[in-house]
């Protein structure tokens, strides 16, 4: 495990699939009132390898130490990208992928029931003649996307959120992890009970299995734009205890 240090640690947020990095707005302001300094890169979406490579080179032009956050997909980038970063002091999931070694995004969603997202997703394939794509992306169909991801947010902002997803590139979603980041790094999980997308068992499998400090937040897969201070408070949590201000202790928390 990481020594504590006495730096504040700069907070890398990595968004997931079907948004971009503006789904952190409302934590960033948080966290800057907080005095944390805040990078919030994005996410390419593309291939797991790739993706956890372009994380790390990030993460290594920053000189102080690092806690690391995903958010659905994001949560398998920042596994998979933080056994190789030595500056990652902890690690904060949010409604999200916290893989095993060897295991894919698939694996995960296969062994639980499956959600409402699973039959409200289609695939869009690209042209053969552009190389460097992927075969095809990943879409929630826009009547069924406020309902699914965004249940707990204002129409105005589910309907902006339909109509401006991100696909992700559906390899992605079979790429293999290397050895998980939380084996060896403190890690805290917000369960989103309310979660359409990724199986609210699935994420207290997960946390469990990486030991996690637990948070449970009644809300949908947008979690990070509808309940912003619960989201914050967690994150300051594991960088107090990053930066050797916490009390060792994690506590989980119902909001």
């Amino acid at each position: 495990m990481q020594r504590p240090t006495s730096v504040a640690p700069t907070i890398v947020l990595v968004h997931g699939a079907f948004t971009d990095a503006s789904c952190w707005a409302g934590i960033t302001s948080l966290l800057h009132a907080a005095g944390l300094t805040v990078r919030a890169p994005a996410n390419p979406l593309r291939d797991l390898e790739r993706d956890a490579a372009y994380l790390r080179s990030v993460v290594r032009r920053i000189d102080v130490p690092v806690v690391l956050v995903g958010h659905g997909y994001g949560g398998a980038v920042i596994t998979h990208a933080s056994t190789d970063t030595d500056n990652v002091v902890a690690l904060c999931y949010v409604a999200a992928f916290g893989l095993d070694h060897g295991e894919c995004v698939l694996d995960v969603t296969n062994r639980f029931a499956p959600t409402p997202a699973t039959d409200a997703t289609f695939t869009a394939t690209l042209p053969a003649r552009i190389p460097t794509a992927p075969e095809s992306e990943l879409y929630i169909r826009r009547d069924r996307f406020p309902q699914v991801y965004a249940a707990d947010l204002p129409p105005r902002v589910q309907n902006a959120m339909a109509v401006t997803q991100r696909p992700i590139a559906r390899s992605a979603l079979t790429g293999r992890s290397g050895p998980p980041g939380w084996a060896s790094k403190p890690s805290w999980y917000a369960i989103a009970t309310a979660d359409q997308v990724l199986n609210p068992t699935a994420q207290r499998f997960m946390a469990q299995r990486m030991a996690a400090t637990e948070y449970l937040l009644d809300g949908s897969h947008a979690v990070v734009l509808s309940q912003p201070g619960a989201v914050v408070a967690m994150i300051t949590e594991a960088a107090s205890q990053g930066s050797g201000h916490g009390d060792g202790e994690g506590h989980p928390q119902i909001f």
